[in-house]
C-alpha cells in the first residue's frame, strides 16, 4: 500500500503531527527519496483538504527534526531517505526549553571539568615526549599497560593469559572485536533489542545479525540454543550489565548457562560492558567465566566523563595478533592524550573517586525518575544511566514518542534498537545522565503525563 502522499482518511488529530509522522514512514519505507521534491504548501493542502497552516506546521516540525529542507525560490526537498542507521537520539542540538533525555551519556558536573582543566595545565608542564612524537603503537602506548591492567581488574578481569589493546573507547574496540570474530557472511545473534549501531555495522562488515529473545535476565538460553540449532552461529553479541536498552542485568546463573551453550556449540561471545564497574556488586563478566572465547570491551566514557574516549579490548590469547592487526588497519593506534590523561587519574586514583561520584549521581537520578514514574511500568538499575519504559495504554510507540517531542521532551524509540522483526510491544528508553537534575525532573514530570493520558485514536472530520 503507498503510504505516500496519505489518504485523507488515514490522518488522525493532529493533523499536522500525523502528516509529519506519514512522510517518515515514507522516507523509511523508501517512497521518498533523499532529494525529492515534496508539493507545495498549497497544493498539498488541496489534495488532503486541510489548511495551507496545518500543512506548514507539518513541514516545519520536519525541518525541526531534519528530514526534509526548505531552500527558497526551489521548493521544499526530502533530506533523509531510507537511512542505514536508525539513531535513537535527536541528531542535532535545540534551544529554548527542548529536554533532550534521548542520548545515553553519563553525568557531567563542574567537578568533572575541574579535574580535566587540572589535568590539562599539569601536561602543559609535565608532558611526556612520546605523546608528541610517538607514532609506533607499541612504543607510544607501552607505558600505559600498567594502568590499564589495574583498571580492568576493577571491572574483574584478570588479564592473565589474555591479549589487551587500548582504544579510542568503546565504539573502536567494537569494530574491532566484531572484524576478529567473524568473516563476511558469518552470522551473530544478540538482544532482540541491542545496541543501536550494531545492525548497520554488520551490513557494513558483511556479516549477518538475528535478534534473539530476552527476558528480564537477558538472551534466554531457550533462543540461543535453537539459533545455533538452525544455523552456524559465529558470536554471540550481549550487553549483560544493564546497558541493553531494557536495563536487563544479566545473573550469573544466566551468563553461566549461555557460557555452556557457547562451549557447546563453539561460538565466540562478544561482551560490550561499556559501563564498566558502574554497577557494583555486579556478577562476574562472562569473560572471566570463558577467557578462552570472550572479546570483552570497556572505556571511561560513560563511567567517568564523556569526553575521555579511551577504553579497552581484552582478547582471548590466540586471537591477539588478529585483533591487533585489524586494530591497526582501522584505528591505528589509540589517541596517546587520552592515553595519559586516563592513565595518570587511574593511578592517582582521581578515576576511582570520578567513579563514585557518577554511581552517586546516577543513584539519585534513579530515585528521582522512580518518584516520579510512581505507578507507571517501567524497567531500571540502581545505577543505571537509563531507564525503560513500555508503552503505556492505547499509545503506539512512534505516536508516543513524537508528542513527547511535541512536547518539548525527546526520548529514544525502540525500534530503533530492533534486532528483530518479531519484537513487539516496544517501548521508549530515557536517558537519566545528560542534563541537570531540575531539567530532568521537568523532563519526567512531562513523559508521566502523556504515559498516564489514553489518547483515543479518533479521525479527522475533513
Amino acid at each position: 500500500m503507498t503510504i505516500w502522499p496519505p489518504r485523507p482518511e488515514d490522518l488522525r488529530r493532529p493533523a499536522y503531527k500525523s502528516l509529519a509522522n506519514a512522510l517518515v514512514r515514507a522516507t523509511e519505507a523508501g517512497e521518498l527519496s533523499s532529494g525529492d521534491r515534496l508539493p507545495t504548501h498549497r497544493n498539498l493542502a488541496n489534495q488532503l483538504g486541510l489548511s495551507v497552516q496545518t500543512v506548514s506546521r507539518a513541514y516545519d516540525e520536519l525541518i525541526r527534526r531534519g528530514i526534509i529542507s526548505g531552500e527558497v525560490g526551489r521548493g521544499t526537498f526530502v533530506r533523509a531517505g531510507r537511512s542505514d542507521t536508525k539513531t535513537p537520539y535527536v541528531p542535532d542540538g535545540h534551544g529554548g526549553d527542548f529536554i533532550d533525555l534521548s542520548i545515553l551519556m553519563p553525568v557531567f558536573e563542574p567537578e568533572h571539568e575541574a579535574e580535566m582543566q587540572k589535568a590539562l595545565k599539569a601536561l602543559a608542564t609535565d608532558m611526556p615526549g612520546s605523546i608528541m612524537s610517538a607514532f609506533r603503537p607499541s612504543t607510544a602506548l607501552r607505558r600505559y599497560n600498567g594502568p590499564a591492567v589495574k583498571w580492568l581488574d576493577l571491572c574483574g578481569i584478570d588479564m592473565s593469559g589474555r591479549g589487551m589493546l587500548m582504544t579510542n573507547g568503546n565504539t573502536s574496540a567494537m569494530t574491532v572485536a566484531l572484524m576478529t570474530v567473524a568473516s563476511c557472511g558469518d552470522l551473530i545473534v544478540t538482544e532482540d533489542l541491542g545496541h543501536h549501531t550494531l545492525k548497520a555495522l554488520t551490513r557494513y562488515l558483511g556479516l549477518k545479525v538475528q535478534g534473539l529473545e530476552m527476558d528480564e535476565d537477558g538472551v534466554t538460553p531457550k533462543a540461543f540454543d535453537a539459533a545455533c540449532a538452525r544455523s552456524t552461529v559465529k558470536a554471540l553479541y550481549v550487553m549483560p550489565a544493564g546497558l541493553n536498552p531494557r536495563a536487563a542485568n544479566m545473573s550469573s546463573k544466566r551468563r553461566s548457562e549461555l557460557v555452556r551453550l557457547a562451549r557447546q556449540h563453539d561460538v565466540l561471545i562478544v561482551e560490550n560492558d561499556a559501563w564498566g564497574p558502574l554497577q557494583p556488586h555486579r556478577p562476574a563478566p562472562i569473560a572471566s567465566l570463558a577467557p578462552e572465547r570472550t572479546f570483552y570491551f570497556t572505556s571511561l566514557t560513560k563511567c567517568i566523563m564523556p569526553g575521555l574516549r579511551f577504553g579497552f579490548l581484552a582478547v582471548p590469547e590466540a586471537f591477539e595478533s588478529a585483533a591487533a592487526n585489524r586494530h591497526l588497519v582501522t584505528n591505528w593506534m589509540a589517541t596517546p592524550l587520552m592515553a595519559e590523561i586516563a592513565s595518570r587519574w587511574i593511578d592517582d586514583g582521581t578515576a576511582e573517586k570520578l567513579l563514585e561520584r557518577q554511581r552517586s549521581a546516577l543513584r539519585l537520578r534513579n530515585r528521582l525518575a522512580a518518584d516520579v514514574l510512581e505507578g507507571l511500568q517501567f524497567h531500571s538499575s540502581e545505577y543505571g544511566m537509563h531507564i525503560w519504559m513500555p508503552i503505556p495504554g492505547s499509545w503506539t510507540e512512534e505516536e508516543f514518542v513524537a508528542h513527547a517531542r511535541l512536547n518539548g521532551v525527546a526520548v529514544a524509540p525502540g525500534s530503533a534498537f530492533d534486532m528483530s522483526e518479531s519484537v513487539a510491544g516496544r517501548g521508549v528508553r530515557i536517558c537519566l545522565g545528560g542534563d541537570t537534575p531540575e531539567t530532568l525532573e521537568r523532563g519526567l514530570a512531562i513523559i508521566s503525563r502523556i504515559a498516564r493520558s489514553n489518547p483515543e485514536p479518533a479521525l479527522l472530520t475533513l
